[in-house]
This record gives C-alpha cells, sequence and structure tokens, in this order.
C-alpha cells in the first residue's frame, strides 16, 4: 500500500444572498495501491461528506468540488513533508503578519 495527501475542497452553500463564497480545504491522508484507487478513495470521502450544516443565520450545506491535488508520501516517518505549496503576494509584510 502507498499513502498520498489528497486536497478535496468543499464549497459552503449559504441560503443568505448576502454571504460571500466560502471554500474548505482539507487536507487528508489517502492509503491506496495506487494513484487511481488513491484519487477514487478521495473523492469517496468528499461525496460521503457532503452534508448539511447549521449556519450562522440560517441552514447552509458543504457541497463537494473536486479533489485538484494528490501527492505521493514517499514514507511515514518524522519530518516526511506531506504538503508543499508556494504563494506568491503583493505585500510580503502583510502576509508575514497574517501568519503570525
Amino acid at each position: 500500500m502507498n499513502w498520498y495527501v489528497a486536497k478535496i475542497i468543499f464549497r459552503i452553500v449559504s441560503v443568505s444572498p448576502d454571504d460571500h463564497s466560502q471554500f474548505d480545504e482539507h487536507l487528508r491522508l489517502i492509503e491506496a495501491d495506487n494513484f487511481e484507487e488513491a484519487l477514487l478513495k478521495a473523492r469517496m470521502i468528499g461525496i460521503q461528506e457532503e452534508d448539511p450544516i447549521e449556519g450562522h443565520q440560517g441552514r447552509s450545506r458543504w457541497e463537494f468540488i473536486n479533489v485538484p491535488e494528490l501527492v505521493p508520501v514517499a514514507s511515514l516517518a518524522h519530518g516526511t513533508e506531506l504538503f508543499s505549496k508556494v504563494k506568491e503576494v503583493n505585500e510580503a509584510e502583510s502576509y508575514i503578519r497574517h501568519i503570525h
């Protein structure tokens, strides 16, 4: 068996027309024999976790969007990199303050 990190994206759909679009990004560990099986398993998690949730201003729900990223994990050991993404920003100091 192999390990993969899957990014699973959900849209939070609200009944209120004033709400901004919100998306929930999950990073999940997937165990599978190959890439195709891992992708299928990640998509199944997304479909199974589509669920109504109680929103702050009424009823809203999670809508599964897709699995846009699936990365194999070489080994499960201390310090193993599970996910990496380069982010470009216009204002470095503002981004650093946001992180802290």
